[in-house]
């Protein structure tokens, strides 16, 4: 009997999905950036249009911002990767959602890259398909290094690290399949 209980809780335990989500500091920082640039605009707006009686088309404009916020809020909240027993599930920022089992997966890399102009990087988890298809890529700007270590292990595939830093032109070059299409066009993503 006792035997029969360790069997069903261990059981309980590999069906367990672990939840990753992006860095929370990130919606702190855009409820604070709309707030900044949208609060003395509309504050002004009112100003000046209230006497006028034009205000009723600043406050539709102001109630298509703030509903364009909360929509923005809740692909914020539901960005979530999942790790479970049949591989990675990821639901992106716009509700793309990718499922990638094990035997799906052919390379994993692990790339830092540098920022714009400056010595400091990120890292970016590519995940690709056995056909050379990018299946999921996290960024270091949303994702935690934690984070993208527990999705290669989860993937039961060996992490291929490069060893130096790369600038985005230098990935362009050697991998541009890595990249969104914007990214593939130096001038375009400018």
């Amino acid at each position: 009997m006792e035997g029969q209980h360790e069997l069903r809780q261990e059981m309980v335990v590999t069906q367990q999905k672990v939840v990753l989500r992006p860095h929370p500091h990130l919606f702190t920082r855009g409820i604070i950036a709309v707030l900044a640039l949208t609060t003395p605009v509309f504050a002004v707006l009112y100003w000046l249009t209230i006497p006028d009686g034009g205000w009723p088309l600043v406050l539709g404009i102001h109630i298509a911002v703030i509903v364009a916020t909360t929509l923005a809020v809740l692909a914020f909240f539901s960005t979530v990767i999942q790790l479970g027993p049949d591989g990675v599930r990821e639901r992106g920022f716009f509700g793309r959602t990718v499922e990638v089992r094990p035997g799906a997966v052919g390379t994993v890399q692990l790339i830092d890259l540098y920022e714009g102009s400056t010595l400091d990087t990120q890292p970016q988890l590519f995940v690709t398909g056995t056909d050379g298809r990018v299946l999921i890529r996290m960024r270091g700007q949303f994702w935690a290094v934690e984070d993208m270590e527990r999705v290669a292990e989860e993937l039961d595939v060996p992490i291929t690290r490069r060893t130096e830093s790369m600038t985005l032109t230098e990935l362009r070059r050697s991998s541009p399949e890595l990249l969104y299409w914007f990214e593939r066009f130096p001038h375009v993503g400018r």
